[in-house]
């Protein structure tokens, strides 16, 4: 039996504006789909009918899923990182600041109390955490190396 990741599912409010978010952290569009009653029962919604858009960088995959019905719910706010289920998406950048300013140009939020930075120069660890435009945890990260 073989076994391999595939992807992680993002509910959003807005499929053009994620997916500007998502790309402005260096993923790309691959392919995506039109969904409808056919996975009804595998998504346990009645009625469904959504749109499906994947991102991909460097093998990982996210893919946005945007509910025409019966809509999304939620209140699109950030979770505590101890509530149990997935807690956030980490991405590697080269410049935390200049991420920053993207994450903020491109209607995400930076949580600016968790910047924790471990050593100077090039040999810095540096971590932030924001949030999508929908309030999913995203950590901005910088590893020497």
């Amino acid at each position: 039996m073989s076994i391999r990741f595939s992807h992680v599912g993002v509910c959003v409010s807005d499929l053009e504006r994620s997916v500007r978010f998502y790309e402005g952290l260096g993923f790309e569009r691959a392919q995506s789909h039109e969904v409808g009653e056919e996975f009804g029962a595998l998504m346990e919604i009645d009625g469904v009918r959504l749109e499906s858009q994947f991102l991909r960088q460097e093998g990982v995959t996210i893919e946005l899923l945007h509910f025409a019905a019966p809509g999304h719910s939620g209140a699109g706010t950030r979770r505590p990182l101890n509530e149990l289920g997935l807690t956030h998406l980490s991405v590697r950048v080269d410049d935390v600041d200049a991420a920053i300013r993207t994450v903020e140009a491109l209607g995400g939020s930076v949580v600016r109390g968790t910047r924790t930075t471990f050593g100077d120069g090039e040999a810095a660890l540096d971590f932030v955490y924001c949030t999508d435009p929908d309030g999913v945890r995203v950590e901005l990260m910088r590893l020497p190396g």
